[in-house]
């Protein structure tokens, strides 16, 4: 009998396994890149102290400050006292520490290559097609826009990794999104993931790795990918991956940690084969038309409560606390968004941060201003990406028009270090969840695209950018 052909996440994961998978016990995998942070490390690191164990292999770890970092100016450690909060600053001052006992290099408040750690990995070329990636944080499945295999994990995960750079895993199951048709003025990656997870709902993928496929997965540049890749999580999903292709390498060939001459010939051969083999069924399927998309915009308090911007807020959606959600937002159902007066814009995070996303936004911003009464935080994903904006003169268009220019990190995507909206305030955020509270204590949040946060921080009230396109 033939051999059936395989999927891209299966190949990737069979390329890793170390055990296979039995009824009574998960898979052990083999993981190629663990993504640090100093949020989801302190226990696990002192785990590995109390057993006496060291890092089965620290070059294989990326380390980085980004959760609660303070978005003000910080030179040195000494700042944090005035600057940043304590609990937030115990945190930074444990990751020094521990990254310093155990080996790692990593990225701090001195290094130009710092960033929120799903920013720098795909910058600094160790996001590389066919890696297994993970960090404790949720948003890695960011890095399956490279072809990788990438999820986040849990504490105790982090220190079995640390210690033994394996993991065990159940196989999920597959799902195809297919993409088809152009993205219109206007409409970004933002929205597209906003109207699949609205489609497939916050569990959908729940078990699967999605892979997003079609002809409009292949036009869409790797910032792109890595904004619906990003959110995958908020369809449930394990993960979320991209076939690698030209565009891939494109952007991979110059990165620091990249292979080298033959090295990268090699890896080109490995990584060009990495696609799903024709006629391939998935356990599971969904068609996206990208040729009818509108801006999107969420009206509740989870990311499958979403809805085109030129709609009106439905008067049900199945969900058993729709009416509550609704009253926690103050939004009628029924009625548009269009026009619903706002008090703070964040552009930023892991979802919506890079240099593409600046633009998008500086492009409505330019030579207009932010509506009185409305904050706006305009916050970098990296150090690269700061330099390379304020190089562009982004960053004078954002502060002419009224927005605050911070520094990298996390900022108010999760409401840490001062950064957060306010009791009762209703924000338009590029971020990834609109959970109760997510951006603060009694916050309210409406998840759009960079586009869309601009255009509704001109008005001063939820917008359509196509008004300002």
């Amino acid at each position: 009998m033939a051999e059936s052909g395989k999927t891209l996440f299966e190949k990737v994961w069979e390329d890793h396994l170390v055990v296979e998978e039995t009824p009574n016990t998960p898979a052990i995998l083999y993981i190629d890149l663990h993504l640090i942070h100093e949020v989801t490390t302190p226990q696990a690191f002192q785990s590995l102290r109390d057993k006496g164990l060291s890092l089965r292999d620290p070059n294989k770890v990326l380390a980085t400050m980004d959760h609660s970092t303070p978005t003000l100016p910080v030179k040195s450690i000494a700042d944090l006292d005035i600057v940043a909060e304590k609990g937030p600053a115990d945190q930074i001052r444990d990751m020094i520490r521990n990254c310093e006992e155990f080996g790692v290099e990593l990225h701090g408040f001195d290094s130009d290559k710092r960033g929120i750690v799903h920013v720098m990995g795909p910058e600094l070329g160790a996001t590389q097609p066919g890696k297994t990636i993970v960090c404790g944080d949720s948003h890695t499945s960011t890095h399956g826009a490279f072809g990788a295999l990438a999820f986040g994990i849990g504490t105790t995960e982090v220190g079995h990794v640390l210690a033994s750079q394996c993991l065990l895993q159940r196989k999920p199951k597959t799902f195809a999104v297919n993409m088809d048709g152009s993205l219109r003025s206007g409409v970004s990656a933002k929205d597209i993931i906003l109207k699949i997870i609205q489609k497939v709902g916050v569990d959908g993928g729940v078990g699967h790795v999605i892979e997003y496929r079609g002809s409009t997965a292949g036009v869409l540049s790797l910032e792109e990918r890595m904004t619906i890749c990003n959110m995958s999580i908020e369809a449930g999903a394990r993960a979320g991956m991209f076939a690698p292709d030209d565009k891939t390498f494109n952007y991979l060939i110059d990165k620091p940690m990249s292979p080298k001459g033959p090295d990268w010939d090699q890896a080109m051969k490995r990584w060009s084969r990495l696609v799903t083999d024709e006629d391939v069924a998935f356990d599971k399927e969904v068609n996206i038309d990208i040729d009818q998309l509108s801006p999107m915009v969420t009206y509740g308090t989870n990311p499958g409560m979403a809805m085109e911007i030129d709609g009106v807020v439905p008067e049900t959606n199945g969900d058993l606390g729709f009416k509550q959600s609704l009253n926690y937002m103050q939004i009628e159902a029924g009625k548009p968004l269009i026009g619903k007066d706002i008090d703070v814009v964040f552009i930023g995070s892991c979802t919506n941060s890079r240099i593409s996303d600046l633009k998008d936004a500086a492009e409505i911003l330019k030579d207009r201003k932010v509506s009185d009464g409305v904050k706006a935080l305009v916050v970098p994903g990296s150090q690269a990406i700061k330099k390379e904006a304020e190089s562009l003169g982004l960053d004078k268009i954002f502060e002419s028009a009224g927005a605050e220019w911070r520094e990298p990190g996390c900022s108010m995507c999760l409401g840490m270090n001062g950064d957060t909206v306010g009791n009762g305030k209703l924000a338009v955020s590029t971020s990834n969840r609109n959970f109760e509270g997510r951006q603060g204590k009694g916050a309210r949040t409406i998840l759009a695209s960079p586009k869309t946060a601009a255009a509704s921080a001109i008005s001063g009230s939820v917008e359509d950018p196509r008004k300002y396109s």
